[in-house]
């Protein structure tokens, strides 16, 4: 806050003048207790080596300077064991700054376009619940960096060359045996079909491609089938290439679908086959051999592969060589991965052709969205690219291949762009015992399973979360909860209200805890209004919201009473002052902790912010009244309190990605 600036400012200068020391740093630390002071600062122990004297003489000194002369900001000033300098702000002062949202934001400690690559779902397939932590956290590093003030392009990265694309084309021409015309009427029929409630093309594709895995089991020789249609997919070329192409267009539309549900939205849709026919590998590729940073193996177990010789390869790992071209000619996904992340950087020396997405033929409208093509495009689009700071949001089983990747940059002199390549890793989502038996009733379960804090996703096993069911499955169980409370209400008021409630359970209980632990997803603890749920949060701010609904109907005004109003906050002492005035204290840390979240990339601190906040308010509401409130400055008071609650809880809960309804 520039309250805090300014008094940081001011004590400097008055350092400076006492000790003749100009190039003091003032650091500011929380008292212990809060009758001992807002801040304190131990910069006279500094002081006292520098002056040869005791830090509490020095300490002393300053405070009956500042005594005299008054510091901006501070109430007082006062001394405190050894030479600690403990600091009482002006309380009106920084509710009047907390008011006027004047603060200014932390500054990003980087400048400069900013690219956040998240979600990245292979497109064989629907979402499955994996997809969507790493949507969720992507997009609200999104978010936050925004609302820091950083210009930032979201990428989603479509391997549509890949395996699992070559597996789901030949699952559906050796084991469907559909070719291309056949592929299209079944995607057609699903989307006549999904109206009245039938399965969704990307859910049947779910289904074919795990049957490809026994297929190549009954008889390995069909892995052959693979690698061709592998090589077709990257070269461009067949049948088998013409499928893919259809089946990835289809299932890209189908992931925005879904994750549209979540309020997660992209800039731009890289698409690895346009980095193939725009010979952006074979750039970065003999880019890479010029310097000698890959080499033709020509023995052992890669012969005939050009292999990158792995620096310091981690426990794990398995290998000091890591293959970027196949024997057979393909690129691994690490190869293009390099050239890919080279042009985000801008240091490809070539450039990408656009399109907007066309959602023509597809059951729901879309929204404008960009992406790449390997032939002319619209001369018309956005700048992309071209950043200076690159955040890959990809979990923690690529962390050897993000090393490689960075490697690959330093090989190519580099450096700078590979420092600020950031893997964003997290682990895995599993299901709880509880939702296990929720979602699959008739999957068993044995006791050991049951003890089990989770289980992990097996296809093997039948225990594969597809989101949209999950995302369905909390809609659902959210809309009962809502029509409870709120019968009579009109029923698309209901559903609407159901969605978010949804969103916010799911959401935060993806965000909740720490991207190194594995979510243990447990939908009715998400649901949950009590405890550390986003339900719970945004019930504290229907709360906040239901006390000026409360006041029009009896007094005929409502929020719009107080803006703009500064009560006295400093007037309220005792027990009672401290806690309004930390609940104040507590609602003006939002920039701070979202800056924090950003830098250690641990967004669950922000969401524990936001949860901490709306208890520190339900305390605050059951402690003291409002309008029952007799005192009409304390009543005011606690009515400005109200409203910079939800206006903070409103910003924090949106930096979440969930709303902060009006009613529950």
């Amino acid at each position: 806050m520039q309250i805090l600036t300014r008094l940081r400012s001011s004590l400097q200068r008055l350092i400076a003048t006492i000790s003749g020391a100009g190039d003091v740093r003032v650091e500011f630390e929380t008292p212990p207790r809060p009758e001992l002071g807002d801040l304190a600062t131990p910069v006279c122990f500094d002081l006292a080596r520098r002056l040869r004297r005791p830090p509490r003489s020095i300490a002393e000194e300053i405070a009956k300077t500042a005594s005299e002369t008054g510091v901006p900001g501070a109430a007082r000033v006062e001394v405190a064991g050894g030479g600690y300098l403990n600091i009482f702000l002006d309380r009106n002062a920084f509710l009047s700054e907390l008011i006027s949202g004047a603060t200014p934001l932390p500054v990003l400690p980087f400048t400069g376009k900013v690219i956040v690559e998240h979600t990245n779902i292979n497109p064989n397939k629907a979402a499955h619940i994996g997809h969507l932590r790493n949507a969720v956290l992507g997009d609200t590093l999104v978010r936050c960096l925004r609302f820091l003030g950083g210009e930032v392009e979201v990428q989603n990265y479509i391997d549509d060359t890949g395996v699992q694309v070559a597996d789901l084309v030949v699952g559906f021409r050796e084991i469907e045996r559909l070719d291309l015309e056949g592929v299209r009427r079944l995607a057609l029929s699903c989307d006549e079909a999904e109206s009245s409630g039938g399965r969704p093309f990307d859910q049947v594709c779910w289904d074919t491609y795990a049957r490809v895995a026994p297929f190549y089991e009954e008889d390995e020789r069909r892995l052959k089938l693979r690698a061709e249609t592998l090589k077709a997919l990257e070269d461009g070329r067949g049948a088998g290439a013409e499928m893919a192409c259809f089946l990835a267009s289809r299932m890209i539309r189908h992931h925005l679908r879904t994750m549209d549900r979540l309020g997660v939205r992209y800039d731009l849709l890289p698409r690895e086959s346009d980095i193939l026919r725009l010979r952006f590998w074979a750039r970065a590729f003999e880019r890479l051999r010029e310097r000698g940073a890959i080499r033709l193996a020509g023995d052992g177990k890669n012969r005939g592969c050009w292999v990158m010789d792995v620096q310091g390869t981690e426990e794990g790992a398995g290998e000091d060589q890591k293959i970027i071209v196949r024997s057979i000619g393909s690129v691994t996904y690490v190869g293009k991965d390099i050239a890919y992340q080279l042009w985000k950087f801008g240091q490809l020396g070539r450039d990408f052709f656009y399109r907007p997405l066309d959602w023509a033929d597809f059951p729901w409208s879309g929204y404008p969205v960009w992406q790449t093509c390997s032939e002319e495009g619209k001369t018309q689009h956005p700048p992309f690219g071209g950043a200076s700071r690159v955040y890959n949001v990809i979990d923690a089983r690529q962390s050897y291949l993000q090393r490689v990747v960075t490697q690959g940059l330093r090989a190519l002199g580099c450096s700078s762009e590979a420092d600020a390549s950031i893997h964003f890793s997290y682990e895995m989502v599993a299901l709880s015992p509880a939702s296990i038996a929720l979602l699959f009733p008739d999957h068993p379960l044995s006791d050991e399973d049951r003890q089990r804090p989770y289980l992990e996703m097996s296809g093997r096993r039948g225990l594969g979360v597809i989101a949209d069911d999950l995302i369905g499955e909390l809609e659902r169980r959210a809309l009962a909860e809502v029509e409870r409370r709120h019968l009579g209400r009109p029923a698309g008021e209901m559903t609407s209200l159901a969605r978010g409630i949804a969103m916010a359970a799911l959401r935060y209980y993806m965000l909740r805890f720490t991207r190194n632990r594995v979510v243990a997803f447990d939908i009715e603890d998400a649901l949950s209004f009590e405890g550390e749920t986003g339900p719970y949060c945004q019930y504290a701010v229907v709360r906040a919201r239901n006390i000026f609904a409360r006041m029009r109907e009896r007094e005929g005004v409502g929020r719009e009473s107080v803006a703009g109003q500064v009560p006295d906050v400093a007037r309220l002492q005792g027990e009672e002052g401290f806690e309004h005035w930390g609940l104040l204290k507590e609602m003006s840390r939002l920039p701070e902790e979202t800056a924090a979240a950003v830098d250690s990339l641990e967004l669950s601190s922000l969401a524990r912010y936001c949860h901490r906040l709306a208890q520190s308010f339900n305390t605050f509401y059951h402690r003291y009244p409002v309008l029952a409130e007799e005192d009409p400055q304390r009543k005011k008071l606690r009515l400005v309190l109200c409203d910079l609650f939800i206006k903070t809880m409103e910003t924090g809960l949106g930096l979440l990605g969930i709303e902060a309804p009006e009613r529950m």
